[in-house]
């Protein structure tokens, strides 16, 4: 049992800090809020939190594990076993910055999940869905116009099929991807419904998927008990999934004050990803990101805080996501700076805590400081309420980690 005491409680769903509890942890769960004042059990472990913030483990609902370099054709072209070494670094690095959940939206597979689980991998919690599921020539089909279907197979309809994404045409195809990603351990899934800034066979405006294949999708994961989140950009192709039932959309940077209303009567989460602009923004040219890519880009970049606040103005259930690819994943924490040109600083992080888990199907699981909820919590030196650029530190900003009810001993040292 571990007690901690002289702490200011950030609790993932209100907005302010609370100095009137003792948080108790026994295994791996939450198990009290005590008063303070309250006699302590005498064989509790007492950690003084002096004075610092205690909140729970960051959650980041879009990240690719395997997503090594930031071309992603070139990505696709390095050994399976190397992309395997590089989501090992990342995920230890996205740990030490306190996030503790992730979901990889595209990539990660049971093998990851089974070497977090086994200790060989340190890092998040991982959830995952398989690979994007893209039609042929769309935003997962990452192959230059000038490729032939190497390895394809016409006749059950891949035409490709790469570390991250598989493409596939038609209802049946579709739900046959659908059905495999759910029995490789893909908890949800993830297709991609318009064009993208990553991939160059297509225009970022192009509406990907018929309307029944999008259905078929939908189908699939409502009666497996899951949902379905979606790659979009475009107003339109976000306004058209949210009609047809889809679950989430990712990145949704060009919606309008009239689609953001509809996402919020119709209950739609949305995941923004301004990290990933920005910083791609910023060091893609220089990384090799091709310039059609670059060009794509400038689209989204100029709009993407505009459609954060048609957003906030409507009410919609926004997550936490970043989606950096190769070495920009250092730039993680560049997410809080971000929104907070647009929602307060209790708001991003409630979006980064509770919010977030609410949108993985994991409310009072995860996020929260509550009893029953997983122990995953941080320990800070500063209050990112005052100052939500906290997280952006290099070093200095966290005094400890625990995971599952466990100290880290890296980020934990002074406690242990």
């Amino acid at each position: 049992m571990m007690i901690f005491t002289n702490s200011r409680v950030f609790d993932g769903l209100q907005p302010q800090l609370r100095d009137d509890v003792n948080v108790v942890v026994e295994g791996d769960r939450i198990t009290q809020l005590l008063p303070v004042g309250e006699p302590l059990p005498a064989e509790a472990k007492v950690i003084d939190a002096g004075g610092r913030v205690l909140m729970p483990g960051l959650i980041d609902a879009h990240i690719h594990a395997y997503a090594a370099d930031i071309n992603l054709l070139n990505n696709d072209r390095k050994p399976v076993t190397l992309i395997a070494h590089h989501a090992n670094q990342r995920l230890e690095n996205m740990l030490a910055r306190g996030f503790t959940t992730v979901r990889d939206c595209g990539g990660a597979d049971i093998g990851l999940a089974q070497a977090l689980e086994q200790g060989l991998v340190k890092g998040p919690r991982l959830i995952y869905c398989g690979k994007i599921i893209s039609q042929t020539g769309g935003h997962g089909d990452v192959r230059a116009v000038h490729e032939h279907e190497d390895g394809g197979c016409w006749t059950c309809g891949c035409t490709y099929a790469g570390h991250m994404t598989i493409t596939v045409d038609g209802v049946d195809q579709v739900r046959r991807a659908v059905r495999d990603n759910l029995r490789r351990g893909g908890s949800f899934i993830k297709f991609a419904a318009s064009g993208g800034v990553s991939s160059t066979s297509s225009p970022l405006e192009a509406i990907q998927f018929s309307d029944d294949e999008v259905l078929a999708i939908v189908d699939e994961v409502d009666r497996y008990g899951t949902y379905c989140t979606a790659h979009i950009h475009p107003d339109n192709a976000i306004r058209r999934a949210i009609e047809l039932g889809v679950h989430c959309i990712e990145h949704g940077t060009m919606i309008s004050p009239q689609t953001a209303q509809l996402a919020a009567q119709k209950g739609t989460n949305i995941v923004p990803t301004l990290a990933i602009a920005t910083a791609l923004l910023r060091e893609g040219e220089a990384l090799g990101y091709p310039q059609v890519s670059m060009d794509k880009l400038r689209k989204v970049v100029d709009v993407m805080h505009s459609g954060l606040q048609n957003m906030k103005d409507a009410g919609v259930t926004v997550g936490f996501g970043t989606d950096l690819l190769g070495d920009l994943e250092r730039h993680q924490c560049l997410e809080f700076e971000l929104r907070a040109q647009v929602y307060s600083p209790a708001e991003v992080l409630m979006q980064a805590t509770s919010i977030n888990a609410r949108i993985l199907g994991q409310e009072g699981e995860l996020g929260v400081i509550a009893p029953g909820a997983c122990a995953d919590l941080l320990l800070l030196n500063g209050n990112p309420l005052e100052d939500i650029s906290l997280f952006a530190q290099d070093e200095g900003a966290l005094a400890g980690i625990v995971q599952n009810g466990q100290l880290i001993s890296e980020y934990s040292s002074s406690f242990l």
